[in-house]
């Protein structure tokens, strides 16, 4: 049906097919998610996954940047969603950059954003939480306020204000720290940077007296490289000397390499981050190198390019305990999660692994 569809939804200017299709969902939400069940769930004891002393009914889960002010988090566990991460969500609220900013590479089944970090603001997003039960793990993806102007012991003080609101309602948070949608860019890559908003974090963490996983999401590896240079294995100590508990990866790309999409139209739509499937080499690589620099301890959650099963079980073995979707389900449609499951089922009977979690970081 959503073949049907599509064509229609992409002859409308991007971000106005994404809020159309959020306007449906939402009118669905509260009364018709009954009606979903029979088209979409699909579950099977295999691919149970337990991390962080949390069970992920399936390992497919929805990516930060879709639902960022985390209106439908029933509707996408009615799609099949093992678990849902909402955001990013900043501690002030953001109208984000002027439009146009969200553009599609049919050619390269990708996506463009320079969205801006939009976004409700922490306070308004708790609210709403504070109202919303959810039956699955909710991950919450926290960034800095979209303001060049905070910079410093004011964006610690930032990131640590919308934690605090926030990391109650969520079963792990994400610290968005690669965001190339903030006004100025990367926030805290830099491993010192990092080694003080962790501090921070953390410590607002005890405050609070919580246990709650805190992961971080990490930027794409340059284009055709696998070999990292040593600051990416500096932030990975900084982040194991505090106790982070896994990596998301990775993060949307700001530069244009090896797209088939023509530079006339590359440069027409100007600067903004990459997401789809010219992300999946990048992302592969980055997870065997974590999976491999944190012995395989900590849970890894692959995001960039997924959009079919091959793709999903690929990055199991890779090293992944769950995977992420965004750009795949605006071209593949929400059927995808449910054929996602039932692949990753009949490729793990194929090689004869019992369990999703048997066949993480097999290749790795």
């Amino acid at each position: 049906m959503y073949r049907l569809f599509r064509p229609l939804l992409f002859h409308l200017e991007a971000e106005r097919a994404h809020r159309l299709t959020l306007a449906v969902a939402r009118l669905v939400q509260p009364w018709g998610l009954w009606a979903l069940t029979p088209y979409f769930n699909y579950e099977h004891p295999a691919l149970t996954v337990q991390c962080w002393h949390l069970t992920f009914p399936n390992p497919v889960g929805l990516a930060a940047g879709l639902d960022k002010n985390a209106r439908l988090v029933r509707f996408w566990e009615a799609l099949g969603f093992g678990f849902v991460e909402v955001g990013s969500i900043s501690a002030r609220p953001c109208s984000g950059n002027p439009p146009p900013r969200l553009f599609r590479l049919p050619e390269d089944r990708a996506l463009i954003n320079r969205m801006g970090l939009n976004n409700d603001g922490a306070e308004q997003v708790a609210r709403r939480l504070q109202r919303m039960r959810h039956r699955r793990p909710l991950g919450i993806n926290l960034a800095k306020t979209h303001d060049p102007s905070i910079l410093g012991e004011a964006a610690i003080a930032d990131f640590c204000e919308s934690f605090r609101r926030l990391a109650p309602l969520a079963d792990y948070v994400t610290l968005n720290i690669s965001c190339p949608n903030t006004a100025e860019g990367k926030t805290f890559e830099d491993p010192k940077a990092l080694d003080a908003l962790l501090r921070a974090i953390f410590a607002v963490r005890r405050e609070l007296k919580l246990s709650i996983p805190v992961l971080l999401k990490l930027s794409p590896p340059p284009s055709n490289r696998t070999i990292f240079d040593s600051q990416l294995e500096e932030i990975v100590a900084v982040a194991q000397t505090h106790g982070i508990a896994g990596f998301v990866a990775i993060n949307t790309a700001s530069d244009r390499a090896e797209l088939r999409t023509s530079p006339a139209i590359l440069t027409r739509i100007g600067p903004g981050g990459l997401s789809g499937r010219p992300l999946a080499t990048r992302a592969r690589c980055l997870l065997f190198y974590l999976y491999r620099l944190t012995e395989g301890k900590l849970p890894l959650i692959s995001v960039g390019g997924i959009d079919s099963v091959e793709e999903a079980y690929a990055r199991i073995r890779a090293g992944a305990s769950l995977v992420q979707l965004y750009t795949g389900l605006i071209y593949e449609g929400p059927g995808l999660v449910r054929r996602i499951k039932q692949g990753l089922v009949e490729k793990l009977e194929q090689d004869g692994f019992d369990s999703v979690q048997a066949a993480i970081g097999i290749d790795a």
